[in-house]
């Protein structure tokens, strides 16, 4: 009797290892970036009065956190959380500034959940001008929604990105940012891992992705590599083995086969592309397959490791993450098609969005990927279209515990930003006797090349982390000044062949030294245009300019601005 209790128990046992419970169980969270409805409005808002107190509007949005379950078949229908309640934010001025503040939550140049934290930035244009774009970085607590800080940053910090990511091996983050003002040197576009640098002819350089580590408390971007890919990225994520993985969008206009797959006139499949980097060489992997061209000859190809997804995918932003416990499937939250279809005429043309219930324009899905094989599965629709900027999964997602903190209290190390414009300066008051730490910040694509103070050339005194520490003040009025030097494509190329060319900021002009007879020296004002053009006679030159202005000067290769 015993000896069959004991088999009855091990076979249960037996059955119960083998049954799927709770096996593909998961809380699945986003940022909701969008939604459409019937009358076609993308994130409503409703409007709730004005409070006297906050001195503000206030509104209860459809920006949030939200949640979806998902049983490893249905995905539930995404609902807020934290949930706003309409008669408690009514009844309660904390609550208020609390609700409206959503409305920031908006990650349009991309978003990150890292250790119970969310970082959204979102770019707008002050005057709706390119040059004048803005970001507004705001930062989260994941669980309750608080607002913890918010900040705008300007264009020159380069914060568009495809995602970002934690990864769990070197405790660091990454994203693939969309860079402009880049010149690329020959050996990075002739690299096969790259597209052909097609806007070699750009005047303020090529635009496009670059794979860059990201510090959140600062937000400071830094690239891995001077290369930048010309792909449509649309996701980003890092599994907790340190692979690193991004899609592209992918709108081909083709017949959906039976398994809802589109594929080529060869049978290849179609669609977003998902691609792996190497985080140390920020390179995309790729496999060499030989091919045949044309005329019979044999050649060799890069191609990704893995086929592509197979699904079409508009160019939006998309999100996408993995589950700590199961590094090898992507979850990636995509566009169910290319927004186009067969209309009342019988051509290939986009399709009226009041009829998304039937045509599927704009619908949106929850796809399995299988990273290692590129194996894509449509698990299910999402129900009321909505698309997310950041996606992670709760109590298995692989930056918890990480002890980040993407908001740190301020420090006692603290600088002043000191700038100026053409009609005016911002003076520092200081006290005589002491001496002046500051941080000197080149923007991507430049380098410190000199620092004056007081017409005295202390440029061997900045520290490899970037700053300059003052001679101690003993006069009423002293000035610094900083000069930065481009990173040309040449200057990439020829390292051993660095020009020596110094330019210095002075007051009243420029010094120039190292130079060398018959070099030219053209200087320009801010937007371009040719201010003076000279042949040096000698290595050293003296140039007055007019001072609270700034200058871009060029001597032989050698480019450097500096404001007087």
């Amino acid at each position: 009797m015993k000896r069959n209790l004991l088999l009855v128990a091990q076979t249960l046992l037996a059955a119960l290892f083998c049954l799927p419970i709770n096996a593909q169980d998961i809380k699945l969270k986003g940022i909701g970036h969008n939604n459409r409805y019937d009358d076609g409005d993308q994130m409503k808002t409703t409007y709730v009065g004005w409070n006297n107190e906050l001195g503000k509007a206030i509104f209860i949005v459809d920006n949030g956190i939200y949640a979806m379950n998902y049983d490893g078949t249905a995905l539930s229908t995404p609902v807020k959380e934290p949930a706003v309640n309409d008669a408690e934010v009514r009844a309660d001025s904390d609550k208020q500034l609390w609700a409206t503040n959503f409305n920031l939550m908006y990650g349009n140049s991309g978003a990150v959940y890292v250790d119970g934290q969310l970082v959204t930035v979102y770019s707008r244009d002050e005057s709706s001008t390119v040059d004048e774009e803005l970001f507004q970085v705001c930062k989260w607590n994941a669980t309750t929604g608080e607002l913890l800080s918010r900040e705008t940053r300007p264009k020159s910090d380069h914060l568009e990105s495809a995602g970002m990511s934690y990864n769990p091996k070197d405790g660091k983050v990454y994203g693939l940012f969309y860079l402009t003002g880049q010149d690329l040197p020959d050996e990075i576009t002739s690299d096969p891992d790259y597209f052909e640098d097609q806007d070699a002819d750009m005047t303020d350089g090529d635009a496009g992705y670059c794979l860059c580590t990201v510090d959140l408390a600062t937000m400071k971007v830094t690239p891995i590599t001077p290369g930048l890919y010309y792909y449509n990225f649309v996701t980003f994520a890092i599994n907790s083995e340190g692979r690193a993985f991004a899609l592209t969008s992918g709108g081909a206009s083709g017949v959906i086969d039976d398994d809802g797959k589109m594929r080529n006139i060869d049978g290849n499949l179609v669609g977003a592309q998902l691609w792996e980097f190497d985080l140390t060489t920020g390179l995309m992997k790729t496999k060499a397959v030989e091919k045949v061209d044309q005329d019979g000859e044999t050649y060799t190809d890069y191609e990704p490791l893995v086929p592509a997804t197979g699904y079409c995918s508009q160019y939006k932003r998309q999100a996408a993450c993995f589950a700590m416990s199961t590094p090898g499937k992507m979850y990636w939250v995509g566009y169910y098609n290319s927004g186009k279809g067969i209309n009342d005429w019988g051509s290939w043309a986009s399709l009226s969005d009041k009829e998304w219930r039937t045509n599927g324009k704009y619908d949106t899905a929850l796809y399995e990927i299988d990273v290692n094989t590129g194996e894509t599965t449509q698990v299910t629709k999402v129900a009321n279209r909505w698309i997310f900027s950041a996606l992670w999964i709760e109590g298995d997602d692989a930056s918890d515990g990480a002890g980040i903190d993407v908001n740190p209290a301020p420090t006692t190390e603290a600088y002043i930003a000191l700038s100026t414009t053409d009609n005016g300066a911002i003076l520092q008051q200081v006290e005589k006797g002491n001496q002046y730490t500051y941080m000197l910040e080149p923007a991507i694509g430049w380098q410190v090349h000199s620092v004056t103070f007081n017409n005295e050339d202390i440029t061997s005194q900045v520290t490899e982390t970037g700053k300059i520490t003052t001679p101690v003040i003993d006069s009423d009025y002293s000035t610094l000044f900083v000069t930065f030097e481009q990173i040309t494509p040449d200057a990439v190329q020829n390292l051993k062949q660095s020009s020596d060319i110094r330019v210095l900021g002075k007051t009243g002009g420029i010094s120039v030294q190292n130079a060398k007879a018959g070099d030219t020296l053209n200087i320009y004002s801010v937007d371009g245009r040719l201010l003076q053009s000279q042949k040096l006679s000698s290595s050293q030159a003296e140039i007055a300019l007019d001072g609270k202005a700034l200058y871009i000067i060029k001597v032989a290769d050698k480019v450097v601005k500096v404001r007087l």
